[in-house]
Formats: C-alpha cells, structure tokens, sequence
C-alpha cells in the first residue's frame, strides 16, 4: 500500500530576525511618512514590477497627502511600446524571443526633464511611481513594489492585461508569452539595479493586503537563503492530463478535479516567505539568486550561468490521469539562433511513483522511415487520423525510482498513471509538442502543436539500442558503506547536469564541491540537514519535498527522520 505520510510544507518560511516590517497600508503609511520626515526630504520613489496594482497602491497610499506622478506618462504610448516589442512576442502561439530592451528604451526624456521640473517645484511630500519611476529621480525614499510569478499568471488568468497593453480578452498563453519573453526581462534587468540600494521591499502578492519590510532585513534575508539550506514556495496547477497522486502527498483541495503540475524547485517561478516577527513577506526566489549569486550558485556555476539559477525540479502528476503530449526539445544551436536562449532543456524523469503496466515513451523504434512518421504527424495534425505512436516511439515499462534521460532532440513523454519528478535544465517553456492524443485544453480549445519547430529538432538516431544503452537507468553505484549508499542516476554526457541518489539510514556527509545542489526527498518520511561547523539551525525537509542547499555552506550532514530516506541531489557538472 501506497504510504501518505501527510508532512508535506506547502508553506515553508524563515524567520529573519531583528528587523521591522508592517502590514496594511494605514501602517505603512504612517511608515513612509515617518521615513520621509526623518530624511528632512520630500520625495518617494515608488518603483513597480510590470503587473503591480498601482492604482490599488495609490488609493491605499492616500494618506500620504502627497502630490502624485505617474512616471508611465513619460513614456512612448501603448502603441508605440507595441509596436517595438513585435518582433519579440513574434505570431507564434506560444513562443517569442529573448529580448535586450530595457524600461528607459521606452521612456522620452524631454518629458523626463518636464517631470524633474515640475517635481522640483512642488512643496510637500510628493509620490513618483510606476514601473521605471526611478528613472525619473531616486528621490529621498525608494520604495519596489514587488510581485510574485505565479501570483501575475493567476492575474492573468483571470483577466488582467500585459503591462502598457489592453489584451485582457487575450488568451492566457499570449499574456504569459508576452511577459517570459519580453516585459518581466526587462523588469528583472531593472530590479537587478536596485536591490541593493532599495528603503523598503513592498510586497503586493494578496490585494489589498500589502506588507512592507525595511531594505536592510529584505537583503539580510536574501543573504539568509544564501548561506543555509531553504525551500521555496510551491505551487500547483490543472491541466487536461493531470492526475490525483499530488492532492494526498501534497494535501491539495481534494474536490479539484486535477493536479498536473507542481513548481516546487524553479527559482524564476516560486517565490519565498521571510518572516519578521507578525509579518510575513513573499517575493519572487529569483530575488536571491539575483542578489547573492556567487555565494547562492558558487563562482563555477556562477562563471557559467551568471545569475541564472539553472536546475529545475517540478512534478508530473498523471496518477489517474493520461498522458502527456508526445514531444521534443531544442537542440542548444536551435534555441540560441531561433529564441535567444543561450543553453537548453535537457531533462529526466525520475519516477516517485506509478501503478502497474505503465510505460514511458522514449525515442524512436529501430528502421522507422523519417518521411513516413512526419506525414502521419501531419496527418493527425490535421485531424484526419490519430498519430500511431506505438508504430514509432518506444515504450518503456516504468517501476518506482527509475530514471530516464532525456537529452534535447529526444521523442519523449510520460505515460499515464505515474508520477515524475522532472530534473531539467530551466528554460522549461521551450517544449514542442508533436501530437497531444486528439484532446483538448481545459479551456475547450485544442492545445498548440510545434512540428514546425520538433521537426527541425527530432533526433532520428536516437532508436531502440542507443536508448536502451544511454537513456534508460544508467545507474552507477559509487559507495556503498557505514549506512550510506551512493548512486550516480545520470544525466547523460549532453546534459550539465549530475544527479547522484543517496540512501542513507544514519547520516551522510557531504561536499558542496564548489557548486549549488538542487534536491528532493524521493523516498521516507524525511530527513535534517545539519551544519557541519555550526553555520545553520538543522533544517528539516520531507517526502517529496525539493530543497536547496547554496554553494556557501560547502559542507552538510543528511540524517533520516526515522528509517530510511532516499535524497536526489543534482548539481552543475564541473
């Protein structure tokens, strides 16, 4: 029998001592009041991430008295800004193209001059604000309103429009795709300049419940999560395919139809909480790994990805559910030239869980003729017959904690009735999907497919023998002594990333080796990781759960919680 242990976080914090933080905007008002005052100046500079509330921001801000500015009327209009990002949202449904704009491209700086003027001229407290209001001036109090990932895409999903666009009717995907490709860049390349010298960290994640914490404990928390062992925060969404298995693990809502995936491991998707004393703060996890990336990622991983967190864990639910697309990913050459991306996504499966008789496509059958297979995609891309996938593709029956390697330009996808921890690389939209089993989304409409793009990226020697001898449980026991197995599980030599699975019923030691690790607890009810020189507090993680050990903390202990604990670790090979 399947065994729940019923101790998953879903809201795992820390608590960041010694510094003040407030909630509700009567608090914070008074705050920045007092700030201000205290200053003898008059200006606050309330600078946004794309997608803030602003108008709720500035009514709830009212008791400031303040003469206001928006700093948006200084830039070019709407139609302007849509025309200059164009060639980077592109007419795909699904993929744009990196950009190299930046906030100020898009402002006219002899209306920047007039706003100087006229708030130089005004007397009392004045608020200048809006996504690039730090342009304008620093002013004597700078404020970031900051916003959560998944928080924006669930705004979407509910009708809010891109930034500087009136796309609310627009289908989720083309918000999403307008904000990965192009706006939330820009945002990232101007909050990346102002971390460090930020008054105050505003988070606006629940509406019309803001929190605010001073910028010295915003950064001596980002500096927290640099040096010890942390989790970030989960989330979980539907999808067509999805399954049942995360609703008892993860206790979910069990009267939600499906969960398909869950985000647990993504730094550039979750986000964090940091406790200060009654208030709790939430801000994207991306926020660390941009203030602290040497001591988050270690000076190789650092001298490779710059302040890129390039490991993803996330989960595959379709216990219960169907299968995935069959699918591709880019090759490296691919991605750089088609959408700006400078490495790809390799990935595994790792299998948690799966009933009996299930399978995992993977690579193509021995003697399959190249022209034939793409005319019956074709074909069922049209919608005159469903793609015979057992004729082309391999199905490999799958059992608890197997693993799969998946390099770029491999045929791919997991079966029903198994429950994957997906390690990949990060740029995890790039999937191009080559035929989805006939359905439809749960929007009611048929869900994209790429063949134009899998078809340029399909790698037809990847047959039958060579997956069997490269792909399918490349196991390598590397130790085995005093209570402690160790096991290398992959990648394969394309992918930068090692994955090595720990069994341990005592205690493990282990080098960091100069590098950040991404981990997840696939077996046992949970483990602590303790400090070898006393650095941290132990940190205790379980079943199921990813967690991140930063490369500063060079040396850690594992111990079960009770029995034994199996621990997947992925690292950036050297």
């Amino acid at each position: 029998m399947r065994k729940i242990y019923g101790n998953y976080d879903k809201s795992p914090v820390k608590n960041i001592v010694g510094y003040p933080a407030w909630a509700g905007y009567e608090d914070i008002t008074a705050e920045l009041k007092a700030a201000v005052e205290k200053k003898e100046g008059q200006i606050i500079v309330l600078e946004t991430y794309t997608e803030v509330d602003t108008a709720e921001i500035i009514q709830g801000l009212k008791g400031l008295n303040a003469t206001i500015f928006s700093a948006e009327e200084c830039m070019v209009s709407d139609k302007e800004y849509q025309e200059a990002i164009k060639q980077f949202v592109t007419e795909d449904r699904v993929f744009g193209i990196m950009n190299t704009l930046n906030i100020r491209d898009f402002y006219r700086m002899e209306c920047v001059e007039e706003l100087r003027r006229k708030i130089s001229g005004t007397k009392g407290i004045v608020l200048v604000y809006g996504v690039g209001a730090s342009l304008i001036c620093r002013g004597d109090i700078l404020v970031y309103a900051d916003l959560a990932r998944w928080e924006i895409q669930c705004r979407f999903a509910a009708g809010a429009p891109n930034w500087k666009s009136q796309n609310e009717r627009a289908h989720k995907l083309a918000k999403f795709k307008q904000g990965f490709f192009v706006e939330w860049r820009m945002a990232d390349r101007m909050k990346r300049q102002l971390l460090g010298e930020i008054d105050f960290l505003l988070d606006t994640n629940i509406k019309n419940q803001p929190k605010m914490v001073c910028g010295d404990g915003f950064r001596a928390g980002l500096g927290t999560f640099s040096k010890e062992p942390f989790r970030l925060v989960p989330y979980f969404a539907p999808e067509v395919w999805g399954g049942q298995w995360m609703k008892n693990v993860c206790d979910l809502d069990r009267e939600a139809p499906n969960y398909a995936w869950a985000f647990d491991g993504v730094p550039e998707e979750n986000s964090i909480y940091m406790q200060f004393g009654d208030v709790r703060i939430e801000v994207p996890s991306i926020d660390v790994v941009f203030f602290c990336p040497r001591q988050l990622l270690g000076d190789r991983v650092h001298a490779r990805f710059g302040d890129e967190y390039p490991i993803r864990f996330d989960f595959l639910d379709t216990m219960g559910g169907q299968n995935l697309s069959l699918q591709v990913h880019p090759l490296t050459e691919y991605i750089q030239s088609t959408f700006g991306m400078h490495y790809t996504q390799d990935e595994s499966y790792y299998i948690l869980d799966c009933e009996e008789d299930c399978v995992v496509y993977l690579g193509l059958k021995e003697g399959i003729d190249e022209n034939e297979m793409l005319a019956d995609l074709e074909a069922a891309q049209r919608g005159e017959k469903a793609f015979p996938t057992e004729r082309y593709v391999n199905q490999w029956p799958v059992k608890k904690h197997d693993h799969f390697l998946i390099p770029g330009g491999t045929v791919h996808c997991s079966g029903s009735n198994t429950m994957v921890l997906e390690i990949s690389a990060t740029p995890y939209i790039f999937t191009f999907k080559l035929w989805d089993w006939g359905r439809v989304g749960l929007d009611g409409l048929p869900r994209p497919v790429h063949l134009n793009h899998g078809s340029k990226n399909i790698q037809w020697d990847r047959t039958t023998g060579w997956v069997r001898e490269n792909l399918v449980n490349q196991m390598e026991k590397l130790e085995e002594k005093d209570g402690v197995k160790v096991e290398r599980t992959g990648l394969h030599e394309r992918e930068f990333i090692e994955t090595r699975r720990y069994t341990i019923t005592t205690f493990c030691e282990m080098e960091c080796e100069g590098g950040v690790s991404s981990c997840n607890v696939v077996d046992g009810k949970g483990a602590v990781i303790e400090s070898t020189d006393g650095s941290f507090a132990p940190y205790e993680v379980h079943y199921a759960e990813t967690f991140i050990v930063p490369a500063s903390v060079r040396r850690f202990r594992i111990r079960p919680l009770e029995g034994e604990v199996k621990i997947l670790r992925a690292t950036v090979r050297g």
